[in-house]
């Protein structure tokens, strides 16, 4: 019996460096509330691609990064993600049997529950909504999934993470 050693841990941990670099970019005008959650999508993807690796642990540790950089409330998006973590991994293989394009549609769930999750938070600490838009984001990342997906597959296929 052979033993597989996982490997590529580096480029997963560089995928949510990305992603947490590109949730700080700002879309232009109109399209600002439709800026998908970035490393919500990147943690989707490797849930369903390795979810022997990557977790509701991953998912919270990267939410408590994201809180200490927005200065968010310490765990409020720690907590959200975590749920889509666990949401995705009780439905991965479900899901990553289907094209992208109708993968989308599950992540636009995930990233709407995430949203709700958000919003609620801020209205129990007391932070008004800023605007009626908060499942703009859940929109955006549901258009810009498919594209995701293939880049982050040929990544994973190019430097064999497994």
């Amino acid at each position: 019996m052979t033993m597989v050693h996982p490997q590529g841990g580096w480029i997963i941990a560089l995928s949510f460096l990305a992603a947490l670099l590109l949730s700080g970019i700002p879309f232009p005008g109109e399209l600002a509330p439709f800026r998908p959650d970035w490393v919500a999508m990147v943690l989707i993807y490797w849930c369903m691609a390795l979810p022997h690796r990557v977790g509701i642990g991953t998912g919270w540790l990267v939410g408590l990064g994201l809180d200490v950089i927005r200065g968010a409330l310490l765990g409020q998006h720690a907590l959200a993600l975590a749920a889509v973590a666990y949401l995705t991994l009780q439905t991965y293989r479900r899901i990553r049997v289907f094209p992208p394009w109708r993968q989308a549609f599950s992540v636009l769930v995930f990233l709407s529950i995430q949203q709700i999750l958000i919003f609620w938070i801020n209205g129990v600490i007391g932070y008004p909504p800023r605007d009626g838009w908060y499942l703009a984001p859940a929109i955006g990342g549901m258009v810009c999934w498919p594209v995701l997906f293939v880049v982050l597959r040929d990544v994973r296929r190019h430097f064999q993470v497994t």
